[in-house]
């Protein structure tokens, strides 16, 4: 029987609209850090941050999302009956100029939450992680699993006044994601789908090479839709900075006013937008790459919303009688990505000795002050219904780590380095300017400097971070984040075809997980999907395709005259068309 979903009936029969509380990942170890070289370490890190490049870095590394996924915020004081106020500004930041296009390949964390904004899907996650209609108002699957059919809604205009119809979806689909000359971002999560028809103006099928059961929820993850009437000719839509750079043209609840690089871009109601109408005059971004600058901006009432990734800060909010803290579950998670192209990297005894090193809850209790968990895999305890915690786990054992690289031939050397073959074991490691990477990254170092390796940092700012190691993936290894979308396949993360240009950026090939994820992407039953996830989990905690380190909560401090709706901030980006300012 085909699966339907539409606007009036809701999820279908049989699904599941809880979401988990995040259960600890495993028991805490007690025992005595060390704390001095962790100390020294971040004010080594503070070092570089201060001296190296001059400029500040970007909001993501490595990861396309915007940080929080899961939990929810509360509403600010503007709760109750108050009266919004209409002429009001939401004013945030992001950490570097963005791009406005969701598909490009350089726009990741600075430019996710401002895409979504101007680019709506097909979809959207409600305040469970569900998708539920958006540009669809409804959709069905065919009995085989091979045909999505998606009803658009009628009247949909893009801003620039030219309607919106099925042509605009199969356009941004055939010519843009599934290009395989263009690389668009997050184009390896559509390696299932064969082709996209516009049926009439307002249906659209997605014929499929192979059963895809989340498509629903990844059209609800950056996958807006791109008017054709302005890409169509165009031989390199990324070369379009008209489009891409200054003047975008969306179906979404804001458009482009201003954007001044380096300084802010301002974002108005779009006069044609098809749903409620903001009740903002405008919400601006301010480019402010320093965080301890966006702090600063917070705490004089210049910006009206943070997500703080570094607990550090909170001394400095949390007394402060005009802001509200929220803790919100995420979807992320850190990781060190080792580069598998390198055929030392390949040696699995390798990967599971250089995680053993890491004292994960070392870094989770001084980077972050506890605010988070010893991360196994990608799949975290908020998705509870699919987290697997029965799975290997490799808690600090340096002895154990020294072990098993001499097993895989690493001995050390005259000078202490170890060497296999008659060469050092060297790795420089790629690091991005933002959040807590540097100074992890520098941690890392020093533990593996303790196995004997030879570990050299190179720092980045964050638009070159993203052009050399996610791009191009010239790096050896790099420690990083994802933000997920919220159902377990992560197909598009681990697939080999996603290695070299997709969203694979360990350059991992394993076939048989490649036949797990394919498998879970198929299965109708979230019994079945359950079982395949869990196996699929033991085997990544086993292989590694990254060494899994820590899955932050994130907190978010806002001003308390803004009304934030419940899961408007926590589910994938800001739904900024939600929010309002009380008078």
């Amino acid at each position: 029987m085909a699966v339907r979903w539409d606007e009036a009936g809701g999820r279908p029969a049989g699904s599941t609209a809880g979401r988990g509380s995040g259960g600890a990942a495993g028991p805490y170890r007690s025992r005595r850090r060390s704390l001095a070289r962790i100390a020294a370490a971040l004010l080594v890190a503070a070092a570089t941050l201060l001296a190296a490049c001059g400029s500040g870095g970007g909001g993501g590394a490595g990861g396309t999302g915007s940080g929080g996924a899961g939990g929810s915020v509360g509403s600010g004081g503007g709760g109750g009956g108050e009266a919004y106020n209409p002429n009001a500004t939401v004013t945030l930041v992001t950490p570097a100029d963005p791009t406005f296009n969701p598909w490009h390949p350089n726009a990741y964390a600075e430019s996710n939450i401002i895409n979504e904004m101007i680019f709506p899907g097909l979809t959207r996650w409600d305040e469970h992680m569900k998708p539920v209609p958006h540009l669809a108002t409804e959709w069905s699957v065919s009995d085989d699993g091979l045909v999505w059919t998606f009803k658009l809604r009628e009247g949909v205009k893009w801003s620039d006044g030219q309607p919106f119809t099925a042509d605009d979806v199969a356009f941004t689909f055939n010519e843009i994601v599934l290009n395989p000359d263009l690389g668009a971002n997050h184009s390896s999560e559509y390696k299932a789908v064969e082709k996209v028809v516009a049926v009439d103006p307002h249906t659209v099928e997605f014929h499929l090479k192979e059963p895809f059961a989340s498509l629903p929820s990844y059209l609800a993850y950056y996958a807006g839709i791109l008017p054709k009437h302005v890409f169509e000719g165009v031989e390199d839509p990324w070369s379009l900075n008209e489009f891409n750079k200054k003047n975008p043209v969306g179906t979404g609840p804001f458009m482009v006013a201003e954007y001044v690089s380096g300084s802010h871009v301002r974002l108005v109601p779009n006069p044609h937008y098809w749903g409620e109408k903001p009740k903002v005059k405008d919400v601006v971004f301010r480019i402010v790459p320093d965080v301890n600058a966006q702090v600063a901006q917070l705490l004089a009432g210049e910006v009206d919303m943070l997500s703080i990734d570094d607990p550090t800060l909170l001394d400095k909010l949390q007394n402060n009688p005009n802001l509200q803290l929220e803790r919100v579950l995420t979807n992320v998670y850190y990781f060190v990505a080792l580069n598998q192209d390198d055929p030392r990297f390949q040696d699995k005894r390798v990967r599971q000795a250089l995680s053993y090193a890491i004292d994960k809850e070392a870094m989770i209790e001084n980077l972050v002050k506890g605010y988070g968990q010893v991360a196994t895999g990608p799949i975290p305890p908020l998705q509870a219904e699919y987290y697997n915690g029965d799975v290997a786990r490799y808690p600090y054992d340096p002895e154990k780590a020294k072990a098993l690289l001499a097993e895989a031939g690493w001995k050390p050397g005259p000078d202490g380095i170890l060497q296999k073959d008659g060469k050092p074991f060297h790795i420089t490691m790629t690091a991005a300017q933002m959040r807590q990477l540097v100074p992890a990254t520098l941690l890392v170092q020093q533990w593996w400097k303790d196995l004997g390796i030879q570990v050299d940092v190179d720092v980045l700012d964050w638009n070159s971070y993203i052009e050399k190691a996610i791009v191009n993936r010239d790096y050896e290894a790099t420690l990083a984040w994802w933000s997920t979308p919220a159902d377990p396949d992560v197909y598009p993360y681990y697939a080999s075809e996603a290695a070299g240009r997709g969203n694979n950026i360990p350059n991992y090939r394993n076939p048989a997980l490649d036949d797990l994820l394919r498998r879970g992407r198929a299965a109708t039953s979230e019994e079945e999907r359950k079982a395949i996830y869990a196996e699929a989990q033991k085997l990544m905690a086993d292989e590694l395709p990254y060494l899994y380190l820590w899955w932050p909560e994130s907190i978010v401090v806002y001003n308390k005259a803004l009304h934030v709706p419940p899961g408007s901030y926590a589910v994938k980006g800001l739904y900024v068309d939600e929010w309002y300012k009380t008078r």
